[in-house]
């Protein structure tokens, strides 16, 4: 996506109706003055999110708001958006794209072999660029051997670069993120999340707690997040060698 303006529609709340044409990036969004998306909602925070442009991504990330932003219904932090994706922020939801931009995806995401649709066309891997995201010095080395105990006996802890088993490390997050690379990291992420979830939502439990039960679909569902990790690992690994299986 290549776009130094934006546009987004509200289709819900009390500003429902208005169009904010053709903004500048980068474009705060809030109900306070100097945001240049000004939404009258006493549940949007006063600077509430923040869209900016990086390596060709439109980013949006949450500023820390009270009552958070949903992008598609999902709560996120970080996020890339997509002409006609739904915001949605206090009472407010928001379209983003214009129906000519809109149109042109749905468009696009119809025509065989497209990049335009997300699914890891060389247009959508994470550009080269400056690290705006600056991670703390993990403290201590990773445990790569530790013994995961699902019935974690000591507390998780996080800090800002590193997540902790009492005192082992785990592996690192990376040190320095674009935008751009953080809303793709994070994107990865969410997906693999939900894949979990929808399939250990339908788990059975004896009355004791000693044995868990999956039926076989959801077990499928299971080993196809396996699966995918993989190749997320051997795209990383050898990028070369994608496409060629």
């Amino acid at each position: 996506m290549s776009a130094k303006i934006i546009t987004f529609q509200v289709l819900e709340g009390i500003d429902k109706g208005r169009i904010f044409r053709e903004l500048p990036l980068p474009v705060t969004i809030g109900r306070e003055e100097g945001n240049l998306l000004r939404l009258n909602d006493e549940r949007v925070s006063r600077f509430h999110a923040k869209i900016q442009m990086d390596s060709d991504d439109i980013i949006l990330t949450d500023l820390e708001s009270t009552n958070g932003t949903r992008v598609n219904g999902t709560v996120v932090q970080i996020r890339r958006l997509r002409f006609g994706d739904r915001v949605a922020v206090g009472r407010s939801l928001l379209l983003f794209g214009s129906n000519e931009e809109i149109a042109l995806r749905m468009a696009a995401l119809h025509m065989p072999g497209d990049g335009s649709s997300g699914n890891g066309s060389k247009d959508d891997l994470p550009g080269d660029g400056p690290g705006t995201i600056q991670a703390a010095t993990v403290a201590g080395q990773p445990d790569f051997n530790i013994d995961f105990d699902l019935n974690v006996k000591e507390p998780v802890n996080a800090t800002r670069s590193a997540f902790f088993i009492g005192k082992k490390a785990l592996p690192p997050l990376p040190q320095k993120l674009t935008p751009s690379q953080a809303a793709r990291l994070a994107e990865i992420l969410d997906f693999l999340h939900n894949g979990l979830t929808s399939a250990t939502e339908n788990i059975e439990a004896k009355e004791d707690g000693t044995q868990v039960t999956l039926g076989f679909a959801d077990w499928q569902k299971v080993l196809a997040v396996q699966m995918l990790l993989s190749r997320y690992l051997r795209a990383i690994a050898e990028p070369d060698t994608m496409g060629n299986d």
